[in-house]
């Protein structure tokens, strides 16, 4: 009969991301993010994001 061959996703190996630097907005540490920083947007490190990710 019919044969499932499956697929349907996608793979998500873009390679290694692109890091910048920037100051967090919370803490005034030096970080790096996946992005690049925009004036006038907050920027936060790891540690300030998961705190605010929290509420």
């Amino acid at each position: 009969m019919g044969e499932f061959r499956g697929g349907g996703g996608f793979r998500r190996d873009f390679g290694p991301r692109e890091m910048h630097k920037a100051i967090c907005s919370e803490c005034g540490k030096e970080c790096e993010v996946p992005f690049k920083p925009m004036e006038g947007k907050p920027v936060f490190c790891k540690e300030c994001y998961m705190k605010k990710k929290k509420f």
